[in-house]
């Protein structure tokens, strides 16, 4: 049965993107389509002809490539799960598949980048999580995009003849076999493409019976039509948060690949906000990194996850294994709890003090901020009176403003006798 219990509370996973086309310093897959998947523009960022996208697939020798480093950078900077594109809607396969010879298999690198990767996070205790898209823009069944069919028109995909569809979806079986077969235990399958046809014509039940099948324990993401146990917002926190497991799939930039052009990143800061905000909400955060085409991280990708990582190893209980604060919290910033412990995210440097309504006050037992002092804090005149009778009287506390610790964010740990309900 499918282990949705480490998901919950996991905090942080690792997304990587990554294919053939990075030694291009292109975005994965979208640029063969013409098609900008950032909001507002329509015209790709990335302008190269179908032939062009694809040509680095014979070159692809990512000799600078090290599994074991990026699992250890997965690990230091707190992800609990890494989430590896096995292949994308590009149609390149990142493992060795007897069912194309479209893969890394038959580049000039040849070993199984997957297997490397799988294998390096699990010996960093790490959750393994495969992403693997539904559609395949390269496979003459699907059939392939071609030159002639830009510009991309949602809603007008084209259709295959029902028996090339049938031989698509012996392909798709195979490969998801081979993957939830030769790799040992795997954790998660993240399936995506799904928006080009429907959950019959994608037989989507049968393929959520071939993963419980091969790998019983495998969560699914939503993205398999019908059958998945969790939703996957992105670039974009749901003001609303979903009512079942979640997790908010971010980039550092506005690139899922690397794209040396785009240098809109998201400081540090922003990242644990983003964390925080996620937790809060009864979320996680998978965070991506885009490996350059010679296999390295870029600096501003890493310099950013080791800022983070050293902030988690402080404020790790702030985002590890919490839940979202109770409904009667008011509160200015995210707030989550993890036992007797309700945590405050300073999202705005308060200036004299901070004030928290709808918690037990009577039963507080001490302020402090995390990897910092202890504060001073008080109630309202009212809630001391003798006829408020009762260690559940929700009221305010009122703490004395932390001056900054130089942290990304400050958290204000409230120690409660016993737990928050």
């Amino acid at each position: 049965m499918a282990d949705l219990g480490w998901f919950t509370g996991a905090g942080l996973g690792l997304f990587v993107h990554w294919d053939h086309a990075s030694q291009q310093g292109i975005e994965v897959s979208w640029p063969l389509i013409g098609r900008s998947i950032v909001i507002g523009g329509d015209e790709a960022r990335d302008v190269v002809s179908v032939a062009q996208y694809h040509s680095s697939a014979t070159t692809f020798n990512p000799q600078r490539w090290d599994a074991a480093a990026l699992a250890r950078l997965a690990r230091s900077c707190g992800a609990r799960y890494v989430v590896f594109t096995t292949r994308h809607h590009s149609g390149y396969s990142m493992f060795h598949t007897k069912a194309s010879d479209f893969s890394i298999e038959h580049s000039p690198y040849g070993s199984d980048i997957t297997r490397q990767l799988i294998e390096a996070v699990r010996a960093e205790g790490l959750r393994v999580g495969l992403y693997y898209s539904l559609s395949d823009w390269h496979h003459p069944d699907y059939p392939a995009f071609l030159e002639h069919s830009k510009p991309y028109a949602y809603e007008q995909y084209p259709r295959p003849t029902p028996e090339a569809w049938a031989r698509y979806l012996d392909y798709v079986r195979a490969q998801l076999t081979e993957l939830l077969t030769n790799y040992g235990k795997v954790d998660l399958v993240w399936f995506d493409g799904q928006w080009e046809r429907t959950a019959e014509e994608w037989n989507a039940a049968e393929l959520r019976k071939l993963v419980a099948s091969l790998q019983p324990e495998a969560i699914v993401n939503d993205r398999l039509p019908g059958q998945g146990d969790y939703e996957t917002p992105e670039q974009n926190m749901p003001v609303v948060p979903p009512p079942r497991p979640w997790e908010l799939c971010l980039t550092m930039n506005d690139s899922w690949g690397w794209r040396p052009k785009d240098t809109n990143y998201k400081s540090a800061r922003d990242l644990a906000g983003h964390l925080a905000d996620a937790v809060s909400r009864g979320g996680n955060l998978l965070l991506n990194v885009s490996p350059m085409g010679d296999g390295t991280v870029p600096d501003a990708q890493v310099s950013r996850l080791k800022e983070l990582g050293a902030w988690i190893a402080t404020h790790g209980g702030a985002v590890i294994g919490v839940r979202p604060a109770p409904a009667s919290l008011d509160f200015y910033g995210p707030a989550s709890v993890h036992g007797n412990r309700l945590y405050l995210f300073l999202i705005g440097q308060p200036i004299e003090h901070v004030v928290v309504r709808g918690i037990p006050v009577r039963r507080v037992r001490r302020v402090s901020v995390l990897g910092a002092e202890e504060l001073g804090y008080r109630m309202p005149i009212g809630a001391y009176d003798d006829h408020l009778l009762g260690p559940e009287l929700l009221a305010e506390l009122i703490i004395d403003a932390p001056a900054p610790s130089g942290a990304l964010m400050d958290v204000i740990a409230i120690e409660f006798d016993g737990p928050i309900e």
